[in-house]
């Protein structure tokens, strides 16, 4: 990494899509930081938080934009879903989903705007298909991207001028996010995901266009996706 290239956070860094952006992001020489319950790899500096306590994410991202004496990009790539039927999905389960993946995706880029308006940076966020597409057994998650979706436009509108927003809709990637589910709501085994690093160079695309040029939004995801359109 050098020294001198521009300052991303990515939240979630540590696996997955976030992890796919750090390794992108320090390959075209961006600095990059990352916000996570666990390590990211060996060299990258990073703050432990549960980004379900937005709090936490603020005071987290806050020193973040501290450590790289200012922000350029924010990515907000943390995510989780515990899939489900309403009913049987517990309480605090079903807002974790929400915390994680909508409340803290606001904390952050609150806590980051004074950096990312002094440097005229940008923001990408990360939703999925599920937030255009709603699907049986993801009220969770879909309440979430579908938020994250709402919330981008939004940001984007409010933003115009000072900071670039980019919404980015993956489909389904080659990670770790299926590991922990039930049979019943894994990919099959002929199901086509796409890889995390192809999402990522869309990500890196985004938060490098030049100054008056934003990238609004951008979906993401294999041929065959079957969750788009």
């Amino acid at each position: 990494m050098t020294q001198a290239g521009p300052a991303i956070l990515v939240t979630g860094g540590s696996s997955g899509l976030g992890a796919a952006v750090v390794g992108a992001a320090v390959k075209a020489g961006w600095r990059p930081f990352v916000i996570d319950r666990q390590p990211p790899v060996e060299g990258v500096p990073w703050a432990e938080c549960d980004l379900a306590d937005t709090r936490a994410a603020q005071d987290a991202t806050r020193r973040a934009a501290e450590h790289l004496a200012g922000l350029d990009a924010v990515v907000t790539a943390a995510g989780m879903d515990v899939p489900g039927r309403l009913a049987d999905v517990p309480a605090e389960t079903w807002e974790r989903v929400v915390a994680v993946d909508l409340l803290a995706t606001a904390a952050v880029i609150r806590a980051a705007l004074p950096a990312l308006t002094a440097s005229h940076g940008n923001v990408v966020t990360i939703a999925s298909t599920l937030g255009v597409k709603a699907v049986s057994d993801a009220t969770a998650y879909c309440a979430a991207k579908f938020g994250v979706v709402g919330f981008t436009r939004a940001l984007a509108a409010e933003l115009a001028g000072s900071v670039g927003v980019t919404l980015v809709v993956p489909g389904g990637m080659r990670t770790k996010f299926f590991d922990d589910r039930d049979a019943q709501y894994k990919p099959g085994p002929d199901a086509v995901l796409n890889d995390p690093a192809n999402v990522a160079s869309a990500v890196m695309f985004a938060v490098g266009q030049p100054r008056g040029c934003a990238v609004r939004e951008l979906v993401v995801c294999a041929e065959t996706e079957t969750s788009y359109p």
